[in-house]
């Protein structure tokens, strides 16, 4: 028999992120009542094979269709696998894959059941977090932020940082920790700050049979072609007033525009419009962050560090130097945000999707019905 969901106290909520960069699923417990963190838990990576990374990627920026069948298997088969022997769990946050957004159009689709994934664990699972924001005006993107917000509580920070999550798009959180509450009227601003490793990767395994540019080996022989650069920063997006948020292929073309390019020197122009995006958003904060802390997979990158460390304002360092895990960090925020959705509690905000007024997206399965 399953147990219900406490409705208070602090609980043990497990995520699981597979992320635009298709590297693979990330799992990880956090301790939290939804409101702050009391600790973490053990983590886990499930890599994907490279044959399961060719199925979704066949089904990237399709609705329906078998490529999107295909890729719910994957992603559903992968998750079971990933999230199985975890003990004294409570509830699961499971994001699933996202094969599509666009908000104002169709929507957004991130595939994966959680029913199924309820049934398989004997867990409630809290999933689907995006659709009921975009439904209510929102961009259903970025939801790290209020995660983001109880991270600069957990750590302590004093005033304006910022999170910058570099997957397969860049996402950026301004977080003013001087707020009570993530909900509070400039506590959070957030938005896409444009691509960041996905065209790299697509590059690599287009033109070299790898999944990305580690170390950024093949960008540091490069040089930077700054006709191209100064195209890719043209593009109305940079303009845009946040929040805002991208589809994984909103760029694809910038492929295009390192075509004539060696290998080298299109791998480095590439990495310098990710690091340049940044700047152009960090812009938009309401005041000088502290510092930028970076998470997700682009903080590997030597050649993009230092490009962050050059064009911006403040101190740029990897999330670790401040005691957060940035290779868990969005796998954490999911197990978080079930912990709030199970509870009633907001996941978004005008600040942080652009959403009307706070809402509490997300659907909760039992495994009993």
């Amino acid at each position: 028999m399953s147990k219900a969901i406490a409705k208070t106290g602090v609980v043990r909520a497990m995520g699981a992120m597979s992320g635009t960069s298709l590297d693979g699923v990330d799992v990880a417990v956090v301790e939290t009542d939804g409101l702050s963190i009391h600790g973490f838990g053990p983590s886990r990576y499930h890599p994907y094979s490279e044959a399961e990374r060719s199925t979704l990627r066949a089904a990237l920026g399709l609705w329906h269709g078998p490529e999107v069948i295909a890729a719910t298997g994957v992603v559903d088969a992968a998750h079971e696998a990933a999230l199985a022997g975890f003990e004294e769990v409570d509830l699961v946050g499971f994001h699933g894959q996202t094969l599509a957004h666009a908000p104002r159009l169709q929507g957004t689709l991130q595939v994966g059941d959680g029913s199924r994934l309820a049934a398989a664990l004997n867990l409630p699972v809290v999933w689907d977090f995006r659709s009921d924001d975009v439904r209510l005006g929102g961009e259903g993107a970025p939801l790290a932020p209020f995660f983001h917000f109880a991270c600069a509580k957990y750590i302590k920070a004093s005033g304006p940082i910022c999170f910058l999550n570099l997957g397969g798009v860049g996402n950026l959180t301004y977080v003013d920790p001087r707020f009570d509450s993530p909900e509070a009227a400039g506590a959070l601003l957030a938005f896409d700050t444009g691509p960041a490793n996905a065209p790299i990767n697509d590059l690599m395994q287009t033109r070299l049979g790898q999944p990305f540019d580690k170390d950024g080996r093949i960008a540091s022989k490069g040089v930077v072609e700054t006709g191209a650069l100064e195209l890719f920063l043209a593009e109305p997006y940079f303009t845009k007033m946040p929040p805002k948020s991208l589809d994984r292929n909103d760029f694809a073309e910038m492929i295009d525009l390192v075509g004539e390019l060696s290998d080298a020197d299109a791998t480095a122009t590439l990495t310098a419009m990710c690091a340049a995006s940044v700047a152009q958003g960090m812009e938009h904060c309401p005041e000088p962050p502290s510092v930028v802390l970076v998470t997700g997979g682009g903080r590997h990158n030597p050649v993009l560090m230092q490009m962050l460390e050059v064009s911006l304002d403040c101190p740029v360092k990897q999330i670790e130097e401040v005691g957060l895990d940035g290779d868990m960090l969005e796998a954490q925020a999911f197990a978080y945000l079930a912990v709030r959705v199970a509870r009633g509690l907001a996941t978004s905000a005008p600040g942080t999707t652009g959403v009307g007024a706070c809402v509490g997206g997300g659907v909760v399965s039992m495994p009993d019905r």
